[in-house]
């Protein structure tokens, strides 16, 4: 199937480019919005619209405290700068007045121009400084770290507030119960500092960062409630920002998806254009042979149906193979990412459950597809050869006989398909089972995750987001195991047809025509038998027919007449001998060379759906009016195309079905006139007509065909007795040549054939 889309998808290439790249936009786009309810959730509603644990303004007295709990003190410093005229620009210094009424009254540090690396950092140092300064703020916390400081006991002088013994800092007990916890770490020294420090530190060192980061939020909200500035506007522009950059994203992936579609719908339809043509083309160009081996009913299907399974699977084609990928890795790594590894084994869960359900029904279903492209051609045979035989079937009362073998047809291939539909059904129910699954264990899972404060509710909400954009990942890859199998037959099958080897083929070396020798047909040992038959058909027939002449052939049925006629146009290649026109081998000229020196009237009158006149100008649409109401003429057709209303412009139905059998011969053989070919062929053409119709028409013709060579095969003997030679054929062979008067004569099985149609008198005549 990948060659047969490979080849007619090539002339589609800068279509197909675009649909990849909007596909990869669409993407994108999809993965990006559940980051943005994620924002809405734990920045907008729950932080208030604040982001980020540095602030961006900062209070000297807050900041200090910051300094003496972290040791990066230093990298803190080099990211903030004193808020003042002389450190801003005059819109810098306008913008945070604006934000921050209170600015003006207290010392005031800002934050630098920072990158988005330097701020995370600084987000991660901040957060943890922030949320020990908040710590130590609390009074109770406070007394407990008091109580650790237990080298002051030993005072040797209450009045002073501190001494230096052994080097050994001592606090006057009294003086400290006044002090705040800051103040008192101000006069540790930074080595006796150190361990109290790092025991509060220790006790943040476990925590994931993004809880760090989400805890000291509330303290920058205070710092700007301090500030003045106003939290309620912050959080509905933060959540009024953050829903419109989500429509826009939404907006883009709608546009996407639409174009995608309106895209993939074109290469689609001209994939089916293209392969439709190739099919009909290489069936135009089988021989008789290759048309028996696959049979009218299995070739419509597979220029029809299989063709539209094929341009069914396309567009969902684009979606497995480029968007599911992108959007199923890059949720799962989106995914890892936030979840922080606590629940990346639901994923597991979900994807094993659905590889379970689809690869079940995906071996249940698989050999049922295959069958079911058998049962459809079946279907369409016998709904064929009903409609073909409609007045055979009435004439015999074989109504209930056809409607019983559609019936069982119809049965079979109705079995088959529910069959296949009742187990695909099954996936929707158990897919979306599955999802609904995943979503309540998300929730327990994530609901345990919050009250430990390992996630966030926003990341819980993206979690699921993602799972289920896993999920529906793997549901567009149900639904290509739905549609790839039957697509895979039917792609085997156009195959089977358009790599099928034609057995009558042009030579590479073509030859021409020899000019001298024109309308000479001979036939030189000819024998021919049947693709896969046992025994031969035609043995050693050799005859000449020559320009002005009228050559016969008639035997009793099955003799091979029509076979050896087939033979001249190359409807079937000889086995043995050869076959020669105008002195050249039939094999050596290219078969449209071939063709258009021979005016053929089939067996069976065919007509095409048009009109009167188009059917006789088949061979030349440019053909003069003359020389098409002549022809019609000579083949005694004008009688009743004048009776009609629009006369030559007459509604022709397929297969000239409003047409009498007689009418339709005569149409056939004005079509072989008009053409004005070297040789006419004849099969059996005249057997429709009446025996008046037949004198006038065979009458007629000698006067076109006075200078062409005629080759008539035919079952009544009163129509060939004027012929120049006659070959009477038995069994496949040559049992007689020559004329009426010598075969009489000479040859008994002519003779038992013209007695058993007309009387002695008759014949005699």
């Amino acid at each position: 199937m990948l060659k047969l889309l490979i080849k007619n998808l090539k002339k589609s290439w800068i279509i197909i480019i675009f649909i990849i790249a909007l596909l990869c936009v669409q993407a994108m786009a999809d993965l990006n919005l559940p980051d943005f309810t994620s924002k809405i959730v734990n920045i907008g509603i729950q932080q208030k619209g604040v982001e980020n644990s540095s602030p961006d303004v900062i209070t000297e007295d807050t900041l200090e405290k910051v300094l003496l709990v972290t040791k990066e003190d230093e990298f803190i410093l080099e990211n903030y700068k004193k808020f003042s005229k002389d450190n801003l620009s005059e819109k810098e210094y306008s913008k945070y007045l604006k934000q921050y009424s209170n600015i003006e009254k207290q010392g005031v540090y800002v934050l630098e121009n920072i990158d988005n690396e330097t701020r995370e950092k600084l987000n991660l140092n901040m957060g943890k400084a922030l949320m020990i300064v908040d710590m130590l703020e609390d009074p109770k916390t406070a007394e407990k770290i008091k109580e650790q400081m237990d080298y002051y006991t030993n005072i040797e002088n209450e009045t002073n507030v501190m001494q230096m013994t052994n080097n050994q800092v001592i606090f006057n007990p009294n003086i400290i119960e006044n002090q705040n916890i800051f103040s008192i770490i101000k006069l540790i020294p930074q080595e006796q500092i150190e361990p109290v420090m790092d025991m509060i530190n220790n006790k943040y060192s476990e925590m994931p960062d993004s809880i760090i980061e989400q805890s000291a939020i509330s303290r920058v909200q205070e710092e700007y409630i301090a500030l003045g500035n106003n939290l309620d506007n912050r959080q509905n522009m933060f959540i009024l920002l953050s829903g419109f950059q989500m429509l826009g994203v939404a907006f883009i992936s709608m546009i996407a998806a639409i174009l995608i579609t309106l895209l993939s719908a074109r290469v689609a339809a001209f994939l089916g254009k293209s392969v439709r043509e190739k099919v009909y083309k290489k069936v135009l160009s089988f021989s008789s042979n290759e048309y028996r081996k696959f049979g009218s009913s299995s070739l419509i299907t597979r220029n029809t149906n299989d063709v539209q399974q094929i341009q069914n699977l396309i567009p969902m084609l684009f979606r497995v193979v480029i968007y599911a990928p992108i959007v199923g890795i890059g949720a799962f790594l989106k995914v890892l990412r936030q979840s922080e590894n606590t629940m990346s084994w639901v994923i597991g869960v979900a994807i094993l459950a659905i590889v379970f359900i689809i690869g079940s029904l995906f071996i249940l279903a698989m050999p049922k597809f295959k069958k079911l492209q058998d049962l459809i051609d079946k279907l369409n045979m016998v709904s064929r050869e009903i409609l073909t035989g409609i007045p055979v079937i009435r004439a015999f009362n074989k109504e209930k006989y056809e409607e019983n073998k559609f019936d069982d047809a119809n049965t079979e291939l109705t079995k088959t398909n529910i069959f296949v539909n009742r187990t695909m059904s099954f996936m929707m129910p158990a897919l979306m089972f599955i999802m609904n699954g995943i979503s309540l264990l998300i929730i327990w899972a994530g609901a345990d995750n919050v009250d430990k404060g390992v996630m966030q509710v926003g990341t819980v909400m993206t979690f699921m987001q993602y799972t289920m954009q896993i999920v529906i990942s793997f549901l567009f890859i149900s639904m290509l195991s739905i549609m790839l199998p039957r697509a895979s037959v039917s792609a085997k099958r156009i195959n089977d047809v358009l790599e099928t080897e034609n057995l009558v083929k042009d030579a590479k070396k073509l030859k021409e025509f020899n000019p001298d020798m024109k309308g000479i047909v001979e036939f030189k040992d000819v024998s021919f038998k049947y693709p896969d038959a046992d025994s031969e058909v035609l043995t050693d027939i050799n005859f000449t027919a020559k320009p002005g002449e009228v050559t016969a052939l008639i035997g009793s049925t099955g003799s091979g007449k029509s076979t050896v006629v087939n033979l001249l146009p190359r409807f079937y290649d000889v086995t043995g001998g050869e076959i020669l026109v105008d002195g050249v081998n039939i094999k050596d000229v290219s078969q449209k060379a071939l063709r258009d020196v021979i005016g053929f009237v089939p067996q069976k009158g065919i007509l095409f759906s048009g009109t009167i006149e188009s059917n006789i100008k088949y061979s030349d649409e440019k053909m003069s009016d003359e020389r098409m109401i002549k022809a019609a003429k000579i083949a005694q057709a004008e009688e009743f195309i004048l009776t009609k209303s629009d006369t030559y412009n007459s509604e022709i139905s397929q297969g000239g079905n409003n047409v009498s059998g007689g009418q339709k011969q005569r149409l056939s053989i004005a079509r072989a006139i008009a053409k004005n070919p070297e040789v006419y062929v004849f099969d059996d053409s005249f057997s429709a007509l009446d025996f008046k119709t037949d004198l006038k028409l065979r009458e007629a013709l000698e006067e076109v065909t006075k200078d062409k060579t005629v080759i008539i095969v035919a079952q009544r003997v009163s129509t060939i007795m004027n012929a120049n030679q006659i070959i009477v054929l038995d069994e496949g062979k040559i049992v007689g040549k020559g004329t009426h008067e010598e075969l009489m004569k000479n040859n008994e099985v002519y003779r038992q054939i013209a007695l058993s149609q007309l009387s002695q008198e008759e014949l005699d005549s």
